[in-house]
């Protein structure tokens, strides 16, 4: 911290722009550009020298005293030489410096400090610091080493990288956290492999009535099909299993839960989905979308406990991924009790958004008191002020829906949940009643008709999402920056490691905007960035920057990039996921940046992600994730 005086001894001495949101008297002189590129975040300008006794009350430890006064009298240096056109007379500048000094041993120290390190801000007018002090919950300076004083902690970063937090902007929190206790089979790669998993569980837990789990893949069965009952029957035909795909699109069920569930040849589902059946029509054990109901409505809903449980360990796996806020992307007014009852206790360590699920049977009034949610729960810690809607379906299983047919299954190019009368008939009463709205739209007629709806209610200023967007036609990819609708979108989705079966229905014609990131930010699109979680192969951001910016496998395959022309750059996924995390969700003046005043919730990196070759980026962990201030993990690194 500095001052810089402008005029006589009679001169005013006021606060600088950064402090008051004023403006140097002439901002364009070499001296006042100087003085801001040294980061002296107070200006002396002419008035009254009575003022002095404002300034001096600031607090300032004895080195930023000594820095203040070498940056002010190397700034008078300046401008004897003619270099500057402010000009100040030095006894002035030097009885300022020493009045501070003087009264600088009244300064509180703050509770933590992180010094010497690469910290980005995400505040593009000082994107760049080395240090950051926090007092309470909140970020009281950043600045060098010498200008954000002392603490009664500090953190030597040693030149390590610190970011914002990370805000995963469209998450099923809850189901991700329950699935912590059932079969996992990500990255399990083949049938072999998955059965050898459910065996594992199914004999390691020989109490559980249900085998529940997932995070299956399409393009791990042969042939290309669907797995089918027998492929369960094999290995556990005694109890019933419900196990989902990884995008929670498509359930996979043995022999045990059809006939539990009273599913057979005659059993017909009306609703959006289908229960597969082969060619004699006999449900093959595959169940598309809203059919999954069929099996699901008869599995035992874990106790209210369970899930209290469930959500302190997956907020335990969020921290160690320096995730700090969550926008869960469905959910209830039960499902938001629970996270109450984690704040009652003390217990929330995630600031938490939710949308509440809205289908077309439900009935219109909920959104009544889905508005009264949204007003007695306004954040920081908890907000409910968005209604979720759901368009359509996956492309892997051709449920969502397309303008023209998939590439592999020419009869079919899917079927929009809602009509158009209906989406406009809701988008418009919940932007009445102030309600936020996340659509999923997958395929690209869904997402045309979700902007159509949006466009009718003029929605500049709602920011209405639209979640996924898998595919776009070119006609409508600049209406997302037209209207300001967000385009809320999962890198991890598009990891090549499991785009056959995607490529393959789509077909080339469309892979030009396969996950588009680089055109919606070449368009001005507002980008914000998730993981879908559990719908999603993995919760980590760092995978998820890894995918954004190289369109590889951790291997590094495809060469190049899959769709390599949407690629994007490791600021722009990060800001995606910190930044406008928090403009998603109207907190822009709370969180998302580093910067005096915002809650103080950021993390620490293993490597710089912005100096570090991209193939370094998934050997990149988090060492510290600080929370409200808090500190809510720690590698024993640092």
């Amino acid at each position: 911290m500095c001052l810089y005086y402008k005029g006589g001894l009679g001169g005013r001495y006021s606060l600088s722009p950064a402090i008051t949101g004023g403006a140097c008297s002439r901002p364009a002189s070499p001296a006042c550009k100087s003085l801001r590129e040294k980061g002296c975040p107070l200006v002396v300008t002419r008035g009254s020298v009575s003022a002095l006794r404002r300034i001096i009350k600031l607090p300032l430890t004895p080195t930023q005293s000594r820095d203040c006064k070498e940056r002010v009298a190397d700034l008078f240096t300046q401008t004897r030489k003619g270099e500057g056109s402010c000009r100040e007379p030095y006894s002035s500048t030097v009885l300022i410096c020493l009045t501070l000094i003087l009264l600088s041993s009244t300064l509180p120290a703050a509770d933590l400090l992180l010094r010497n390190g690469h910290i980005w801000t995400g505040d593009p007018q000082h994107p760049w610091v080395e240090a950051v002090a926090i007092t309470k919950n909140k970020i009281s300076a950043v600045g060098t080493n010498a200008e954000v004083g002392t603490a009664a902690q500090t953190i030597d970063l040693r030149g390590r990288l610190v970011s914002p937090g990370f805000n995963d902007a469209h998450i099923h929190f809850l189901n991700g956290s329950l699935g912590l206790f059932q079969v996992d089979l990500f990255n399990a790669g083949s049938l072999e492999e998955m059965q050898k998993r459910v065996g594992a569980f199914a004999k390691s837990h020989p109490d559980e009535k249900w085998i529940t789990g997932g995070g299956w893949e399409y393009g791990w069965f042969p042939d290309h099909r669907l797995p089918t009952k027998e492929d369960l029957d094999k290995i556990v035909p005694d109890r019933p299993v419900y196990l989902k795909a990884f995008d929670g699109h498509t359930g996979w069920v043995n022999s045990e839960a059809l006939r539990r569930a009273d599913v057979n040849g005659a059993t017909k589902f009306d609703g959006f989905g289908e229960i597969v059946k082969d060619a004699h029509g006999r449900p093959t054990g595959a169940l598309k979308e809203n059919a999954q109901s069929v099996v699901t409505r008869i599995i035992p809903q874990p106790s209210r406990e369970r899930k209290i449980a469930a959500l302190i360990e997956g907020q335990k796996l969020a921290a160690s991924l320096g995730i700090t806020s969550i926008q869960n992307g469905m959910g209830s007014p039960d499902e938001l009790s629970l996270y109450e009852q984690l704040l009652k206790d003390g217990k929330l360590t995630l600031r938490t958004n939710m949308a509440m699920t809205v289908t077309p049977s439900d009935d219109p009034k909920a959104l009544e008191t889905y508005a009264a949610l949204n007003r007695s729960h306004p954040g920081p810690w908890l907000r409910a002020g968005a209604i979720k809607l759901v368009m359509d379906g996956v492309v892997e299983s051709h449920t969502a829906a397309m303008l023209e047919p998939y590439a592999d299954d020419p009869k079919t190019s899917g079927n929009p949940v809602w009509t158009q009368e209906k989406l406009d008939k809701i988008v418009q009463n919940a932007t009445n009643l102030g309600l936020q709205i996340y659509t999923h739209a997958i395929g690209d007629r869904s997402v045309r008709m979700t902007l159509d709806a949006y466009e009718r209610v003029h929605p500049q200023g709602k920011r209405l999402r639209i979640e996924h967007i898998e595919t776009v036609s070119p006609a409508d990819l600049p209406r997302f920056a037209k209207l300001g609708v967000i385009p809320s979108m999962q890198p991890i989705h598009a990891d090549p490691e499991s785009a056959e079966p995607w490529e393959r229905a789509v077909g080339p014609m469309r892979m030009r905007l396969a996950f588009a990131w680089r055109d919606f930010e070449k368009s001005g699109a507002l980008l914000t960035f998730s993981s879908d979680w559990p719908a999603a192969i993995d919760l980590n951001p760092i995978h998820a920057i890894y995918c954004a910016v190289t369109r590889q496998t951790a291997e590094g395959q495809p060469a190049g990039g899959w769709v390599p022309e949407q690629r994007i750059g490791v600021e722009t996924a990060l800001r995606a996921y910190t930044v406008m995390g928090a403009y998603s969700s109207f907190d822009e003046n709370l969180k998302g940046q580093i910067k005096p005043g915002m809650l103080a919730d950021m993390i620490v990196f293993s490597a710089d992600l912005l100096r570090i070759a991209p193939a370094q980026i998934p050997a990149t962990r988090v060492l510290l994730t600080i929370l409200d201030g808090r500190i809510v993990f720690r590698d024993k690194s640092i």
